[in-house]
């Protein structure tokens, strides 16, 4: 079951609560979380990480359900893994395409074998492969 990437434009409403990238999670805003409806994570450069990395531990360890807003110096190519990281919403970089975007986003329709915050568990668990043999 994939989630659905919401497309945000540039000069939009900010999220309720901006964090830094170089922020932690654990320390500075896992407590202040409640009630907050969205949250944007900043990519200072596309090849940056840590906020795949925030996102990841605002949705698997702190069950944050409200948008996760990747803001910055966003690029298509990067919109497979927010989503399997945790983003509902992306602000894409001014010269990106929104049509390849979509596009990106549809390349594995099947889900990833690898559990990710979508489905937590490997592939193979959810078909039934995962009994020892002769079980």
């Amino acid at each position: 079951m994939k989630s659905v990437m919401k497309f945000i434009a540039a000069g939009a409403v900010p999220a309720a609560l901006a964090v830094a990238n170089d922020a932690d999670i654990d320390d500075a805003f896992a407590a202040s979380l409640h009630g907050v409806a969205s949250v944007a994570l900043a990519f200072p450069k596309w090849t940056d990480g840590r906020a795949y990395s925030q996102a990841h531990l605002l949705r698997a360890r702190y069950r944050y359900a409200g948008e996760i807003r990747a803001t910055g110096d966003v690029v298509v190519d990067m919109l497979p893994l927010l989503q399997r990281t945790g983003f509902s919403a992306v602000q894409l970089r001014a010269d990106q395409d929104r049509a390849l975007a979509e596009r990106a986003l549809a390349f594995f329709p099947d889900g990833h074998y690898q559990g990710d915050v979508i489905g937590p568990g490997p592939r193979f668990a959810s078909t039934g492969l995962a009994s020892a043999p002769g079980t």
